[in-house]
């Protein structure tokens, strides 16, 4: 049964609105369409018309599709050479691939603490958790924000390290003046559906390197190759001789999500433009209003965000994180958390590590709330949002 109002009557709204949805047009499902009826639905030409599409966007010289953003992460672990008995520094305030991604291939995640400010990765905390053990960073663009890439970028090279951006959040962002895919030595990208972007599911990592590219491309196809210059056997018996030369994995992207993914990049400059002018609608809103903090953002990163979080000042509500929560669903408006710090769970919690590692991440998540962003939105979507939450703020407020 629906829940009434925080006031006992009518919600702001009558249907639901979500804190994420994907756009589809008619461009979009004609590109899909078009290529079911081709020969190729896998391993055929959309697919590296999509990655050079990516090294176009982004400046990086090499992209490989691939058909998560998880598998993007571990992909370049793998190419990184990370193994049993190193540690891969991260950060807890993001989804649990970021992590996950060193203990597929064996090694340890290091938990850095975030800036309290930006919500991103610190890198004076990246530096404190460096050891002899440490082999990579991955540093998380928080919401669509850029990490410090220049300051991180330091530390790795001083240390030796292999420095890779999850970029999940932030294709079309820009640092400095690059695109976000182009600096470190790895970025992955992510087009989950509500990313700003998508492929229904999907991924991709970047890289400069030949070197780490061609890596890139066993891990995600079996350890497989077609390339001469990568076989061990010869003569070859005829054109369709291949070796497997390494482990890899089935993480191919098809032939279908490629196509959306490149009729989704013809339009991801209208995307930004209209993320962008909510978050500033946003912003002018929320700034002045004393119970909620707003995300700050470094000069460094024009930022096509995608995720928007309000903080609350629990200190001065007299409602939980979660009475908000739920208040907002009242009012149909469907808001999410992100994210749970990973080493909270109890996964996490069984491989020994405990509260009380990143002080900051922690407090930053007890106050979180994602509100709906995305480009569909329309004008008095976004009104309601700011309705809702300075109603139930007025209901709380202390």
């Amino acid at each position: 049964m629906e829940k009434l109002a925080i006031d006992g009557g009518a919600p702001v709204r009558n249907e639901k609105l979500f804190y994420g949805k994907q756009w589809l047009d008619d461009d979009d499902i004609a590109a899909v369409c078009e290529v079911l009826r081709s020969d190729y639905i896998t391993c055929g030409p959309k697919v590296s018309e999509l990655e050079r599409t990516l090294e176009k966007y982004t400046g990086a010289e090499h992209a490989v599709a691939v058909s998560s953003g998880t598998a993007a992460l571990h992909c370049a672990c793998m190419a990184a050479g990370i193994g049993s008995g190193d540690e891969v520094i991260t950060t807890p305030l993001t989804f649990t691939a970021s992590a996950n991604c060193a203990l597929y291939c064996g090694a340890r995640p290091v938990f850095a603490d975030v800036d309290m400010e930006t919500y991103n990765i610190d890198p004076t905390s990246i530096e404190a958790h460096v050891t002899d053990r440490t082999k990579a960073v991955v540093a998380v663009d928080f919401t669509g924000q850029a990490v410090r890439i220049n300051e991180i970028r330091k530390i790795c090279d001083s240390h030796g390290l292999i420095f890779i951006e999850d970029a999940a959040h932030s294709i079309g962002t820009r640092y400095g003046d690059k695109m976000v895919g182009s600096m470190a030595d790895f970025t992955t990208f992510s087009f989950h559906p509500v990313k700003t972007v998508t492929a229904g599911e999907g991924g991709a990592v970047l890289t400069n390197d030949e070197g780490l590219y061609k890596k890139v491309v066993l891990a995600h196809t079996h350890g497989i190759t077609h390339d001469e210059d990568l076989m061990e056997e010869s003569p070859h018996e005829g054109s369709w001789y291949y070796e497997q030369v390494g482990l890899g994995y089935n993480y191919r992207l098809t032939d279908f999500q490629s196509a959306l993914l490149l009729s989704q990049m013809g339009k991801i400059e209208k995307f930004k433009t209209r993320r962008k002018a909510i978050v500033k609608r946003y912003d002018e809103v929320f700034m002045k209003i004393p119970e909620i903090i707003v995300q700050k953002e470094i000069r460094e990163s024009d930022t096509c965000r995608h995720l928007y979080i309000i903080r609350l000042d629990l200190e001065k509500l007299t409602c939980t994180r979660r009475q908000f929560y739920d208040a907002m669903s009242a009012e149909n408006v469907q808001c999410q958390i992100h994210y749970v710090p990973v080493y909270w769970f109890p996964y996490y919690k069984h491989l020994g590590y405990e509260r009380g590692l990143c002080p900051n991440a922690e407090e930053i998540y007890k106050g979180i709330l994602s509100i709906p962003l995305y480009p569909k939105m329309t004008d008095a979507d976004v009104e309601d949002v700011i309705r809702a939450v300075k109603k139930v703020i007025e209901n709380y407020r202390i």
